[in-house]
């Protein structure tokens, strides 16, 4: 559909993204037809699937069989069946084992494997115990489960590559230097955290064949780390700032938004990117923050600012990134903070009079944030070109949509073709905006999450210097 609409432009001598495209309703039954094309839900279970018990992978199976093998030290590079968090079996491949603590006794009762689940992002990478590993993981086993949890994005049918955009050799240097978590653990106030992903940290810290840090406990003010909580506790006594060392551009309630200087807040900035690269797989930790303004999310109480998020963007980008990196801590994911960072991003973008995109590549969840928030944005947009009562003005261009959201012509089009709202009919091309189909693609949107008030933003955009032109 793309290429024909793109071919039909061309020859009338026009732009793709000038081009106008009538906002209208379809009828019933074409957007029945295509919501149900676009919904491909999972084969129910039949009267002769097999049940299996979550502990026993060959649950079921005849007690005439062959007998178990002797448990055995498994090497780096395969692939075994191992309990997910004691529910149910999943195919692993182990990174690293370590053997018994005890050399030559032959006993495995301490041997330990770090692996990656195949059914999961790296960031469920765990050390598991030799009790966890099925014994007998055949290749026809691990097949029959492979088959069983197969899985698929429900809301855009695609999987997504973290580390989209890296070659082969810096995706293999990547993984080398990373396979194994540094740290299992954080403590940031009341919370402890499961880190996802290694962290470069510095070497006073933690270096090369050191043990793997249980806890790392962080001030969540200054953001400094230490490996004690009698350290903390020392630091904590000497008193500081108990907000982000910036200006404060954006205060609604209790959720405000620190733009802070890599040039002016180098350690600052550099604990938060040490912090993020415990949850971001793809991120590439740069020493030199002076580049970068960080823009932090907060929650506030009697106690101070405490950092839910944030993002940083490049103080000058000659390709409209007005976004570089993206977090919303665990231990506040799921309150909506991601859209409204993603928002907020889009809202400075409108100030400056510019068009933005985040950087590439995207992580997992990035991805599915913005496709998410591109969506629903221009789905309501459309909603309301399509009501207005004069059919003129029902007309609109991808360039103009970009006017109005500050969305790149390519994120806009990309979206339209994904949603499949760009039909040709009756000889002209239509973005169809039928009741059935919005709200089809609304309710996998989800919710507007944190609302982002525009009229509280109290920002211009920086004046930047020349060694960052």
């Amino acid at each position: 559909m793309s290429e024909a609409c793109d071919e039909m432009l061309v020859d009338n001598g026009g732009s793709a993204a000038d081009q106008q495209y009538l906002v209208t309703e379809l009828g019933d039954d074409l957007s029945d037809s295509v919501a149900a094309s676009l919904t491909a839900p999972s084969p129910a279970p039949t009267a002769s699937s097999p049940i299996r018990s979550a502990r026993d992978p060959s649950a079921g199976s005849s007690s005439s069989g062959p007998p178990q093998k002797k448990q055995r030290l498994f090497k780096a590079g395969e692939h075994i069946l191992a309990l997910w968090r004691e529910q149910d079996w999943r195919e692993a491949e182990v990174i690293e084992a370590r053997p018994s603590a005890t050399p030559g006794d032959g006993s495995l009762a301490d041997a330990k494997y770090y692996v990656h689940w195949c059914d999961f992002n790296r960031r469920c990478d765990s050390w598991i115990d030799y009790t966890a590993v099925d014994p007998n993981s055949t290749k026809e086993k691990i097949r029959e489960v492979r088959e069983s949890k197969k899985r698929f994005d429900d809301f855009t049918h695609e999987n997504h590559d973290d580390h989209e955009g890296l070659d082969e050799a810096s995706l293999k240097e990547h993984e080398q230097v990373t396979k194994v978590k540094n740290v299992n653990r954080i403590q940031m106030g009341r919370h402890i955290v499961e880190t996802w992903y290694f962290s470069p940290l510095p070497k006073e810290i933690w270096k090369q064949g050191d043990d793997v840090i249980d806890i790392l406990y962080f001030c969540e003010f200054t953001l400094n780390f230490y490996k004690s909580r009698a350290q903390l506790e020392r630091h904590h006594g000497k008193g500081c700032l108990r907000h982000p060392p910036g200006d404060e551009i954006y205060r609604r309630e209790n959720v405000s938004v620190f733009e802070v200087d890599g040039a002016k807040s180098k350690e600052w900035c550099r604990n938060l990117c040490y912090l993020a690269k415990m949850f971001l797989d793809h991120k590439t930790l740069y020493y030199d923050v002076d580049p970068f303004l960080f823009y932090i999310i907060c929650e506030s109480d009697d106690q101070g600012f405490h950092v839910v998020g944030y993002f940083s963007k490049e103080k000058h980008s000659e390709n409209d990134y007005n976004l570089a990196c993206i977090l919303t801590l665990p231990q506040h994911q799921r309150k909506g903070y991601g859209k409204f960072i993603i928002s907020f991003s889009y809202e400075l973008s409108k100030l400056e009079k510019k068009v933005g995109t985040p950087e590439r590549p995207l992580s997992d969840l990035g991805r599915v944030s913005y496709e998410s928030h591109w969506a629903r944005e221009l789905l309501l947009l459309l909603r309301q070109i399509g009501n207005r009562p004069d059919p003129f003005q029902r007309y609109v261009s991808i360039t103009e949509l970009s006017a109005m959201t500050s969305f790149k012509v390519e994120d806009i089009k990309s979206t339209l073709e994904r949603l499949h709202l760009l039909t040709y009919h009756k000889g002209q091309w239509i973005i169809n905006i039928n009741p059935g189909l919005v709200d089809h693609w609304l309710a996998r949107c989800g919710g507007p999450g944190v609302i982002v008030d525009s009229s509280k933003i109290h920002w211009s955009p920086p004046i930047v210097s020349e060694r960052y032109l």
